[in-house]
């Protein structure tokens, strides 16, 4: 059933209309495969919604099924038919042949790390038994699957380095299936948990079991809500139903939980959120036996635990420190404690903090880019450390008892190198370095620069491009962005960037408020009641680059995923004149429905409460599905959305298509590519990979540059 207790609770009148549409307007040839609709509408806090597609929300359908292929068949007509995409395509087959190699990390005296060779599906897991041995294939993703859809999730190895706990997904999916492996033998032990989201494995400190997170199977394991996950232990050899259930509260249904255990001690700390929200609670139990005792009670703040020596325990915060510090927790007699501060709080932003070999490793952002400091175990400044060049740096995994630990450098124009790091000398060398065909150091050029955006706000974009390439208004921009849940998008190579600018195309990343680049003020700048603020720092980021002839609104190309492909789809619905092409990928689409959906209700922590009046009125003013104006002329457009998505549920790319098609006003296409086998993206095989970005480029290149005929039945 499409409509049950849920319409009816909201009252909502719902009958099935028996024509279909075919979405066309009197100035708008274009004839899009027809989409029925329905009569949906309510009204909510004296304003009425109608919601004539809400029938596509049953995506798992057989008739939903049928319709996007339907659109999947009339998109393809586009996207096939252009030279464009076998040039990006080959560009993309090149240089996705070289070694990319994860940040190595040590347990029990081995080490590991993710490798592909650019042949590959998957990423293969591998493992160093001593420094002079030659690394061998541990775990082989590849093996999975036939197509590589099943992929490796994540990876904990036992402190004593003897066993693997490892989690797969199932084509894209977020649910996770847990397995356990001999790492000496190789051999897979029969220890199954299934259905756990969004959980690490964390080993006990005698190697003995893991902990993880849980929730209740679902009816509909794509579509339905997820709420009140259980903390478990699983002890290794036991089976599922005896696990033991170390932690859960069912008057807390939106809570979600974490445990930390330090490698010599006998206490535990929990870790409590509430949806994406950054701040926590903490719990602790001294002994095994005692219960959980809060440490922190209120949401006021970040609190992320770093490492422990006797009783005392590091942690990062941003309580009473906006931009980050690092204090500590003494534990004393009973229920006991005393917080010190250890590294204050800087005008610099702290992207990252580590304590490794004695000592506190600090990555700072300054203008998005990483300065590192290192200070001793009571917070005495030690040294910058001296990086090769300006970009970003991250890394430094390990325990207060490593000898060395690793690190990577690398931004928009540089591939990324590991060094491995001498603790004791703090000297550092070469690991391993991306070598990618046909680049050559100095192709291409980066500078960061900062605009005003609506408000007076400075906002910093970087631009890079080919070395000597000669800008102007006709020279293909990409512009990116994201702009949500404290999350920043700092300088890294990337292959499909790289391919763009071979092209001769701009690249433009704009570092929007709603992300973390300057600390917590600059995350609430772009959230809740000043989401509008991020559509704005993006469209002002694109009336900057074209008052500098770097592009124009014939050549921009605006691209997002996820939060940034809600960022996408509602700037260009609010400026349309500014992009020649918009490619909104994943996006969360309608801002009144998403916390019916998965674990959509978790983001109301960014973007408000649908159910509230101040933040219903506010997500209605900006919802890309419910601001399509019938008639206007909006950019070409390519929505893309994978079948699997149980993060941002594909019912919203689907909704907004098809209103979008109905509503265009001119020629300028409006397109739906659906991936079957995929989910949100993360463990998407390198061929599906290829193909969307040869698809994406290829079509905007052919827009921009009405170089080639685009065909349509």
């Amino acid at each position: 059933m499409l409509y049950n207790s849920d319409s009816s609770k909201l009252g909502i009148s719902l009958f099935i209309l028996t024509c279909l549409l075919s979405c066309s307007t009197e100035n708008n040839s274009m004839k899009y495969p027809n989409t029925k609709k329905i009569e949906a509408s309510e009204t909510i806090y004296g304003e009425t919604v109608d919601d004539p597609y809400r029938w596509l929300e049953d995506f798992t359908s057989e008739e939903v099924e049928r319709w996007v292929d339907t659109q999947n068949n009339f998109s393809d007509n586009f996207l096939s038919n252009n030279s464009y995409k076998d040039i990006i395509s080959e560009s993309l087959e090149k240089v996705w042949v070289t070694d990319t190699m994860g940040m190595p990390f040590v347990r029990g005296g081995r080490t590991f790390y993710y490798f592909n060779n650019g042949n590959l599906q998957q990423s293969l897991l591998m493992v160093q038994e001593c420094e002079s041995c030659k690394a061998e294939i541990l775990l082989d993703p590849n093996s999975f699957s036939t197509d590589g859809t099943i992929s490796l999730s994540s990876a904990s190895v036992s402190p004593d380095g003897k066993l693997l706990a490892y989690s797969i997904s199932d084509g894209g999916s977020d649910w996770r299936t847990w397995y356990v492996l001999d790492i000496e033998s190789k051999k897979k032990l029969n220890d199954v948990i299934r259905w756990s989201k969004f959980s690490y494995a964390t080993w006990e400190s005698d190697s003995s079991g893991f902990y993880y997170q849980k929730y209740d199977k679902p009816d509909e394991a794509l579509a339905d809500v997820n709420k009140e996950p259980k903390l478990y232990f699983h002890a290794i050899g036991a089976k599922q139903d005896n696990d033991r259930i170390e932690y859960a509260d069912s008057s807390k249904p939106d809570w979600s939980w974490d445990i930390s255990v330090p490698k010599k001690g006998d206490f535990r700390l929990l870790s409590v959120s509430e949806g994406t929200d950054e701040r926590n609670l903490v719990f602790i139990k001294k002994k095994p036996n005692e219960s959980f005792v809060p440490v922190i009670n209120k949401f006021k703040g970040a609190f992320r635990y770093l490492d422990s020596r006797d009783s005392v325990l590091w942690f990062y915060t941003t309580f009473e420190a906006p931009k980050g510090k690092v204090v500590s927790l003494t534990l004393l007699d009973g229920n006991n404690f005393e917080w010190n501060d250890v590294v204050p709080e800087s005008k610099d932003t702290i992207s990252g903090v580590n304590l490794v070999g004695n000592k506190i490793i600090i990555n700072y952002l300054k203008d998005t880019l990483s300065s590192i400091q290192l200070f001793d175990l009571s917070g005495q400044y030690l040294l910058n450390l001296d990086i090769e060049g300006q970009g970003t740096v991250q890394g430094f995994d390990g325990g207060l008892e490593d000898k060395y630990t690793f690190f990577e450098f690398e931004n928009f124009i540089s591939p990324p190198k590991i060094y491995r790091l001498d603790l004791s000398t703090l000297k550092y060398e070469l690991f391993w370095q991306m070598d990618v065909p046909g680049y050559e150091a100095g192709e291409l050029t980066t500078n960061l620069q900062f605009f005003s955006s609506k408000d007076g706000t400075k906002i910093p974009v970087h631009v890079s491009q080919q070395a000597g390439l000669e800008v102007n208004k006709n020279t293909p921009v990409l512009l990116y962005g994201y702009g949500g849940f404290n999350i920043s998008i700092l300088p890294s190579f990337s292959k499909t960037f790289y391919t763009w600018m071979k092209q001769g195309g701009v690249l433009a990343i704009v570092n929007l408020r709603g992300g973390a680049e300057y600390g917590d003020e600059w995350h609430e700048e772009g959230m809740l009641l000043n989401k509008q603020n991020v559509f704005d720092d993006f469209a002002y980021a694109a009336m900057f680059l074209h008052s500098k002839n770097i592009g124009s609104s014939e050549t921009t190309v605006s691209l997002g995923r996820s939060n940034g492909g809600l960022l996408v789809a509602a700037t260009m619905l609010q400026y349309p004149e500014l992009f020649k092409v918009a490619i909104p990928q994943v996006g969360v689409l309608d801002m009144l429905r998403f916390h019916k959906f998965t674990i959509g209700w978790a983001w109301e922590s960014d973007y408000g409460a649908p159910d509230e009046e101040e933040d219903f009125k506010n997500l209605l003013s900006y919802s890309p599905y419910h601001n399509i104006k019938k008639g206007a002329c909006y950019p070409t457009t390519l929505i893309t959305t994978s079948a699997r998505d149980d993060r941002v549920v594909p019912a919203h790319s689907y909704k907004f298509a098809a209103r979008l098609q109905e509503g265009q006003g001119c020629n300028n296409p409006i397109l739906l590519r659906v991936e079957s086998r995929a989910g949100h993206g993360a463990g998407t095989p390198k061929d599906k990979q290829i193909e969307e970005i040869a698809d994406l480029y290829g079509y905007a290149l052919s827009a921009i540059h009405n170089g080639e005929e685009l065909k349509h039945e």
